[in-house]
């Protein structure tokens, strides 16, 4: 996920909230969260080690989440998104209107 320094900062105190059962999750989230700074042409460089961990390759797609970002592998996200077209649409989206 890449956020927005504002988003950040409340996602950071949500999970910095939460209870002693996810301490795991908290040092996953928190202690590998990383600062990064756009170069002249507004690039991001993701370090190695997260792009290893996200496994990602070369080439991405980047998708905006609302206030956020995901970063994934473009081979990875393809293959997700087909497997979940083949099923049906939650039903949270039965009564929603497009």
């Amino acid at each position: 996920m890449v956020f927005p320094r504002s988003e950040w900062e409340k996602f950071r105190e949500r999970i910095a909230a939460l209870p002693m059962q996810a301490q795991w999750w908290k040092r996953i989230f928190l202690g590998n969260a990383m600062d990064v700074e756009m170069d002249a042409s507004g690039r991001v460089l993701v370090s190695p080690e997260l792009r290893t961990a996200a496994g990602i390759s070369r080439d991405t797609v980047l998708l905006g989440m609302g206030g956020y970002f995901e970063l994934w592998d473009a081979a990875t996200y393809a293959a997700q998104e087909a497997e979940q077209m083949k099923g049906e649409m939650p039903d949270v989206f039965k009564d929603f209107s497009f």
